[in-house]
């Protein structure tokens, strides 16, 4: 592949829905949103930051709280070192603390490129972290999950995650504490099973598929066909378990007007 090529290729993205190509620069304008089908695109950490976060006003969290391999799981070792040099991550939540229009917010990301999102020791301790910040300075919070669950390299020592994360919200919202959940494609396993739906607050990014086991694993178990949409956002929202759906170019907006009826002082101009 010559030069020319290679730079004729990486100006176009290709859909994992529709199958079709487009420019980078037209994903870029509708948020890494498909501008023929309107599937949703995984994204940075530091791109979700940039989407709610108030320019240049975030810094990151927690940066030296990084995985190890607690049970010498035979490649573990190697797979860490191959995703951090893919990724320039270190874990796969990725915690930052900065304004929302004006308002000083914790947040945390579940970045899914590095292990899916799943959950490891150095994720829940990051996110635990975040909590107890958030609570120690009387922040708003709000995660984005993304997560094929629990990190199987991990065993015991990421279920325990679940426990330690959830008693961590359960906390915060004790000492009156807001909590913004913001369940995006996929979030399943354990995470959904601990801090993603403890919000004060679900919201849900459009398509995202949400719930503890797949939809294969359900079929297979009870033996009948899933309702049309089972375990998508629409329908979780339809059923009550999320409270909006959000599209990702309005998830900005929507926080600050949160913010706004939960009475935290909205500074330097709404974005609306």
């Amino acid at each position: 592949m010559t030069v020319e090529e290679y730079n004729e290729a990486d100006e176009f993205i290709m859909c994992k829905g529709c199958h079709r190509r487009s420019r980078k620069s037209q994903w870029e304008s509708h948020f890494y949103v498909c501008p023929v089908c309107g599937k949703y695109k995984n994204i940075t950490a530091q791109y979700r930051f940039s989407l709610i976060f108030d320019k240049d006003s975030f810094k990151l969290m927690n940066r030296g709280i990084t995985s190890d391999d607690p049970l010498s799981f035979p490649g573990y070792k190697e797979k860490l070192k191959d995703a951090k040099e893919k990724t320039h991550l270190n874990e796969t939540a990725v915690a930052a603390v900065g304004k929302i229009s004006g308002v000083t917010s914790v947040a945390v990301v579940l970045d899914s490129r590095f292990f899916m999102g799943s959950m490891s020791q150095a994720a829940g301790e990051r996110i635990t972290r975040a909590i107890e910040y958030a609570e120690k300075h009387k922040l708003p919070l709000i995660i984005f999950s993304a997560s094929g669950g629990a990190r199987m390299q991990e065993g015991m020592f990421s279920l325990w995650q679940m426990a330690k994360t959830a008693d961590a919200v359960e906390e915060f919202s004790r000492k009156g504490g807001l909590y913004i959940s913001v369940l995006t494609h996929p979030t399943t396993g354990g995470v959904t099973a601990s801090f993603a739906t403890l919000g004060d607050i679900t919201l849900a990014e459009p398509g995202a598929l949400i719930g503890f086991a797949g939809p294969r694993v359900i079929e297979q178990t009870i033996g009948k066909k899933l309702p049309k949409g089972f375990q998508r956002a629409e329908y979780l929202y339809q059923h009550g378990f999320v409270d909006e759906i959000v599209p990702r170019a309005e998830l900005k907006k929507t926080l600050t007007k949160l913010l706004m009826l939960h009475g935290f002082k909205i500074t330097g101009g709404a974005p609306w």
